[in-house]
């Protein structure tokens, strides 16, 4: 049996596991079976909370999508993460430091019962993101059903694309989310963002997840638009991004500054699996 607690982070569903108290070791097929929300629990991502790698962190943060793939980054996951550890007093400080497969990040509790995560340094380079391209540029453009898209890219510890729209509730995100995720410039494939810029302070976001499809939110797709936003001259530095499932706080100074993000974190329910 193992020991589950179902989280969310405005509507992105995490179920997150205690690697460190119980011995944890699920194959993809059994991590699909878990997310199906008919025969399963049901969960945008896998949060597992393991022993730390690094001397100076406390735990190491591994994510698992729907489909059973894992990847480097997830903010909202990493907020419910801070949730978790301290519902399960796995530690009582009020900043604690994790080892992800993109680095380290930093969660610090505030009074406000609110989380912020320390999302690390954007990545500019096609390198880095990665994507096909052979430097740079504002905008990236592709071919998706005989029309080129034009959009920014960027990394958050995963690859991020972003589309400005005028309506966000007429956004094509099922479908060219779909098309671009899996689109052969993306070799890692990526998540999707469509950005609606309200004013330099405010804009509306939905995002088709990389392996997860759309979610109710995406933390590091609300980091992603932000950067692409001010890099593109549209934002300001403290943005409130409106999600589907509610609002999270974006701050960002400028290029080799880290990105922080500010939202709540709640636990669902505590539940056992049996696989």
């Amino acid at each position: 049996m193992i020991n589950f607690t179902k989280m969310h982070g405005l509507g992105n569903d995490f179920v997150v596991i205690d690697a460190i108290n119980q011995h944890i070791d699920l194959t993809p097929e059994e991590i699909r079976f878990m997310s199906d929300r008919h025969f399963g629990i049901g969960f945008d991502q896998l949060l597992l909370v393991e022993k730390p790698v690094s001397d100076n962190a406390d735990f190491k943060y591994r994510i698992f999508n729907a489909d059973g793939g894992e990847v480097a980054q997830c903010g909202n996951g990493a907020r419910c993460f801070a949730r978790f550890v301290r519902d399960k007093n796995l530690s009582d400080k009020n900043e604690i430091r994790v080892d992800t497969n993109s680095g380290q990040l930093l969660l610090s509790f505030n009074e406000d019962n609110l989380i912020t995560v320390n999302m690390g340094i954007p990545r500019h380079s096609p390198y880095e993101i990665p994507i096909l391209a052979e430097e740079e540029a504002r905008f990236y453009t592709v071919q998706v059903n005989d029309t080129e898209r034009a959009f920014g890219a960027v990394s958050m510890g995963n690859p991020h694309a972003v589309l400005e729209v005028h309506d966000i509730k007429t956004a094509p995100v099922s479908e060219l989310g779909q098309a671009l995720e899996s689109h052969p410039f993306f070799p890692e494939r990526a998540n999707i963002g469509f950005m609606q810029v309200i004013d330099r302070q405010h804009i509306k976001l939905r995002v088709f997840e990389r392996g997860a499809a759309e979610t109710l939110a995406c933390g590091s797709g609300a980091c992603a638009a932000v950067v692409i936003g001010i890099e593109h001259n549209l934002l300001d530095h403290d943005v409130s991004v409106d999600l589907p499932g509610g609002q999270l706080t974006i701050s960002w100074p400028g290029r080799g500054e880290p990105v922080l993000m500010t939202g709540p974190a709640v636990s669902v329910f505590e539940g056992q699996i049996d696989l």
